[in-house]
């Protein structure tokens, strides 16, 4: 079976190596694969300014058209879906699965302020990155629903919180088995029913 390349974008705090369970288990099936360093000053860089960082790492990597498939975990979910809305990649997207992800937002971001850790505070709900994330599909819904997407989710989770704010606005919706926000991409089973929606055609 044949597939896009493969872009695994990372969280805040995180590094490529958070996905090296998942791809263990994905065991070459997924190869060209894409993992770039989206580096946040611990939350000192706007999402926006990682948003246009990833929009070059995919570029330099596959072109301006090839069609690419997509996971982001946690801040990546909301990078992978600014970049899909606002840099044309629903263009060449053709899966988009996001993973524990606050895209509308999340209490836990909710009293860091933006001048000094913009990458946190642009997760609040209510905030200008997700207002516009959220007006832009109200205005052209069809950027997000002509992609495969899907989204996974970790009901105790205390980074995502409440934990059902950390889904798209369309696709089917899976709880994973994972007792924490990082088990969603470390773990065992969950990464093998991730690894497993990757492989699907």
């Amino acid at each position: 079976m044949s597939h896009p390349p493969l872009v695994l974008i990372h969280g805040l705090w995180d590094t490529p190596r958070l996905f090296r369970r998942l791809v263990e288990q994905l065991d070459g099936r997924r190869d060209p694969l894409l993992i770039p360093h989206l580096q946040h000053g611990l939350g000192q860089v706007p999402l926006e300014t990682l948003t246009e960082r990833l929009n070059s790492q995919i570029v330099d990597a596959f072109g301006p058209g090839e069609t690419v498939d997509l996971l982001g975990f946690s801040m990546g979910g909301l990078l992978a879906r600014a970049w899909i809305q606002q840099h044309g990649g629903y263009r060449r997207t053709r899966r988009f699965v996001c993973v524990g992800s606050p895209q509308r937002g999340t209490l836990a971001a909710q009293l860091v302020p933006r001048a000094l850790l913009p990458s946190i505070a642009d997760m609040k709900l209510g905030s200008r990155f997700i207002r516009q994330l959220a007006d832009d599909h109200h205005r052209h819904p069809q950027r997000l629903a002509s992609i495969d997407c899907r989204s996974f989710y970790c009901r105790l989770d205390l980074m995502v919180i409440p934990s059902w704010l950390g889904v798209l606005p369309v696709g089917p919706v899976q709880a994973l088995p994972a007792p924490t926000h990082p088990a969603l991409i470390t773990a065992t089973k969950p990464a093998s029913i991730l690894a497993e929606s990757l492989l699907q055609p």
